[in-house]
């Protein structure tokens, strides 16, 4: 797990002064190449680590060999604990370890730290299907700062409908789920949960957030995305798909689809699941007949309809006067 090696690699740099990727990696059972990774990741979150090059180089804390905590600067102390410390990923190691990391810093960087330690809650999986890598959205470091400020904030949000409104709002955390960010707040309707790429503008109020009680955001965020996962399941469809083309459908369809035993002919069976019937038939009939459909009865006829409607908008060729000949 990302959160408990990066906590790892600190605390073997502030023991050792100074280590290598080589070393890392071989006290870490991971490769080399990943070793690097963290080790950069640290450094791009703002903890005060350089490398040096050559003979006797390796990776070092700024400020001495045998650096400590106290060195690090209260924008620094927020990044270490919002890249190792996401509630939902990190175990009971990593949380005793953090523990003593916070009571390492200087008082005034402690209630900060402490706040990002709970800011983030990771999920790594996308919904629905494998996600595609993109950049942070644009708003994310202004987010991040005011749910660990505790400060309310004007938000511009654009709705799946394209609805464009302001509004004030208590942050109480962010969830990372596969590539995609959401903002989890308090507002005049309640808990509200807010796609973090949706978001036009943060505004600080200055006025401190008020936090429901009893507010848990690891709780929180597995009852929204237990209800969201719920709606990727409202219906499942079955099948057969040609075994050769399986690493297509995959890709395509990522973990909405699972691949059964082989049925013979060269096909496998397969069953996909989707938020409601006609979508997902409307989506399978891209695949022609790499995939046949077999139940329910509906989802045969839904494609022998959307079939009959391809044949008779492109099964003849288009007459002259609809390319614009004479």
């Amino acid at each position: 797990m990302r959160a408990d090696r990066l906590v790892a690699i600190l605390l073997m740099l502030q023991s050792r002064g100074q280590v290598t990727a080589a070393e890392v990696a071989s006290e870490l059972e991971i490769s080399e190449r990943t070793a690097r990774r963290d080790l950069e990741a640290l450094g791009m979150a703002g903890v005060p680590i350089y490398s040096r090059q050559g003979r006797n180089g390796g990776w070092q804390l700024l400020g001495g060999a045998r650096t400590d905590l106290s060195g690090l600067t209260a924008a620094e102390a927020r990044a270490l604990f919002l890249v190792a410390g996401p509630s939902s990923s990190a175990t009971p190691e990593v949380k005793a370890a953090l523990r003593k990391l916070i009571r390492a810093l200087p008082e005034p960087f402690r209630s900060s730290a402490e706040a990002a330690s709970a800011a983030v809650v990771v999920d790594p999986v996308a919904w629905g299907r494998t996600a595609a890598r993109r950049p942070p959205p644009t708003h994310l470091d202004a987010l991040q700062n005011a749910v660990i400020d505790g400060e309310q904030v004007l938000l511009g949000y654009v709705a799946r409908d394209r609805n464009a409104t302001e509004r004030v709002v208590h942050p109480l955390g962010l969830a990372t789920k596969g590539q995609s960010w959401y903002l989890m707040a308090d507002t005049e309707a309640g808990l509200r949960t807010f796609r973090v790429d949706r978001v036009t503008s943060v505004e600080r109020s200055g006025d401190p957030v008020v936090r429901p009680d009893g507010f848990d955001l690891a709780e929180a965020w597995r009852q929204v995305a237990s209800e969201v996962d719920q709606m990727w399941v409202a219906c499942c469809v079955r099948g057969t798909a040609v075994a050769e083309r399986v690493g297509i459908v995959r890709m395509v369809l990522g973990r909405r689809v699972t691949i059964g035993a082989p049925v013979g002919d060269g096909r496998v069976a397969i069953e996909v699941v989707g938020p409601h019937l006609i979508g997902v038939v409307g989506e399978l009939a891209g695949f022609g007949s790499m995939i046949e459909l077999y139940d329910p009865p509906e989802a045969r006829a839904e494609l022998a309809r959307i079939g009959a409607e391809l044949v008779r908008l492109y099964g003849e060729p288009p007459s002259s006067t609809e390319t614009g000949g004479a």
